[in-house]
């Protein structure tokens, strides 16, 4: 599903984001991407999601090599991958229903498409009531729910959460992560940036520690083992 192989990432004027990283994340998984600020984290999430293009090596996705992803390709590589930010950026004079139906007409759906789509993902992360709402009248965790029926809209394949949590308090926290678990037994690779100890400890899966722009640990059942 995912393939690094020997990917660095160099900013100038020799800043090392990554260093020559290689891994592979399997269909279904349930991977979180842990390491302390400068780690190489948000460098590895932009690669994935061709934001920025590595300095060396390959990354393939769905058997889609991606190193030298056209421009006019990007929107089709971000249909396969859901993105989820800490930084909800939803369009506050759009109600719910609205922000999610925006993210399906940009990309040229149909409108029985939507009429389809929306009612469907919304249910999913529970806010089939409230898809008349605005930004304004929602939690923070409610906010970030939208967000992630938004990044569902398209059917992705792969969901990248970059510090989803980062923004929520304790009990919001939980049920985003919650709801992260119920999309992954779905059938959806997720990929989970995060600084959060609890949160990568108690799930229990995969953990693959970034140092210095380098893997230094993989397990497959993991904790976030780095000092606070």
């Amino acid at each position: 599903m995912i393939t690094l192989e020997n990917v660095s990432k160099v900013y100038p004027p020799s800043v090392h984001g990554l260093r020559d990283v290689s891994l592979t994340i399997d269909p279904g998984e349930f991977v979180s991407i842990v390491g302390q600020s400068g780690a190489g984290k948000t460098t590895l999430a932009r690669l994935l999601i061709a934001e920025e293009r590595p300095t060396q090596g390959r990354i393939e996705i769905g058997g889609w090599d991606i190193t030298r992803i056209r421009p006019r390709e990007v929107p089709e590589l971000r249909r396969q991958i859901g993105v989820v930010f800490q930084d909800f950026k939803l369009l506050p004079k759009k109600t719910v229903w609205e922000n999610v139906t925006f993210a399906l007409e940009v990309a040229g759906a149909s409108s029985k498409r939507i009429r389809d789509v929306v009612p469907q993902v919304l249910k999913i992360v529970g806010l089939d009531e409230k898809g008349h709402r605005f930004p304004r009248q929602l939690s923070g965790g409610e906010q970030q729910r939208v967000v992630i029926a938004r990044a569902l809209a398209h059917g992705p394949k792969i969901l990248l959460a970059d510090e989803p949590t980062g923004n929520l308090d304790t009990i919001n926290t939980g049920e985003i992560i919650e709801l992260l678990q119920k999309i992954n037994a779905f059938g959806t690779t997720i990929v989970l940036v995060t600084h959060n100890r609890e949160v990568v400890n108690s799930l229990r899966r995969r953990v693959i520690t970034l140092g210095d722009g380098k893997v230094i640990a993989d397990h497959r059942h993991g904790k976030y083992l780095l000092p606070s």
